[in-house]
């Protein structure tokens, strides 16, 4: 299974890693193994490593499938990841990232005395990291103590951030942008499990293109404002702010559903259990993407009152 978090668009659950079990085919009622052209069949865990339905490097992860009906459900085999395993390793996580992030903020004060230092080990955390994202994303197998050591360093980043946007900007903003990814993430497991999204090829290529020009705006708005001084382009305030923030929790919220849809396949199609740490990380990711997305829009409302 391949991801469609960005941090997974270049390998996924499909590598050929000698899990046994890993490449047998689904239970009655599936699609048969061997039956579509090629040595691997209609099995998205069958494939060689890195292996793409077509040329295209981000092409639909799930084109063999085709999205039609609920994966079929593989047998139980002890090693294989399941719903539990996902569901754990997201807590811890999150955990140690809400840990590091309520640390950061009781330790690290914001005020004139030292905000300075604040913002310079804020700073530091998180361009580290990021290069820890960059690196786990490129790696061949999820490494948990990298994972986790991502989660600890983006934690005191967004606890630092949080308190002065909570401090000096918006007064409860952390509080409201909780809240706000929580009942994003509660909206979009259910209307997912009951079916009112439907994550198909159509969708997915909607998505990813969103998100990439999202993406190069927010950068070239960063360029203007470097260069140029100011706001940039005004892309982080005013009512263009709102609009491209409202966007940007969207974003988030149509990414929840991809990984959703990860997860469900990968369990149906027996991932190995340690695949459960990367799928913890891509909705690690995604929920501080629509936190930080909550966080600015909160902070454009209030500061303009």
């Amino acid at each position: 299974m391949r991801s469609s978090n960005p941090v997974f668009s270049r390998r996924g659950f499909s590598r050929d890693n000698g899990y046994a079990g890993f490449h047998a085919g689904p239970q009655a009622g599936g699609p048969a193994v061997g039956t579509q052209a090629g040595p691997y069949g209609g099995n998205p865990y069958g494939g060689a490593p890195y292996a793409q339905p077509t040329g295209n490097p981000y092409a639909n992860p799930y084109a063999q499938q085709g999205f039609q009906g609920a994966p079929p459900q593989a047998p139980a085999t002890t090693g294989r990841m399941t719903m539990d395993d996902v569901v754990a390793r997201t807590a811890t996580t999150l955990g140690v990232l809400v840990v590091t992030a309520a640390l950061a903020w009781v330790l690290l004060p914001v005020d004139d005395a030292h905000i300075n230092r604040s913002y310079g080990i804020a700073v530091v955390s998180g361009l580290i990291a990021m290069v820890l994202g960059f690196v786990q994303s490129f790696k061949r197998s999820p490494a948990p103590a990298l994972i986790l050591s991502y989660a600890a360093l983006e934690g005191v980043f967004l606890g630092v951030l949080s308190s002065v946007v909570d401090n000096r900007i918006a007064s409860g903003a952390a509080m409201q942008a909780v809240l706000g990814t929580m009942a994003v993430f509660a909206g979009v497991l259910v209307a997912y499990k009951a079916g009112w999204i439907r994550v198909n090829r159509r969708f997915y290529g909607f998505v990813m293109a969103a998100a990439l020009g999202f993406i190069g705006l927010m950068a070239i708005n960063m360029l203007f404002a470097v260069f140029g001084g100011g706001d940039g382009l005004g892309f982080r305030s005013g009512g263009l702010g709102i609009a491209f923030g409202i966007l940007g929790v969207l974003i988030g919220a149509c990414f929840l559903a991809l990984d959703f849809k990860q997860v469900e396949t990968g369990i149906a199609y027996g991932a190995p259990r340690n695949e459960a740490w990367l799928a913890a990380f891509g909705l690690t990711l995604t929920l501080v993407w629509i936190y930080l997305e909550f966080l600015r829009l909160i902070a454009i409302l209030q500061g303009d009152n």
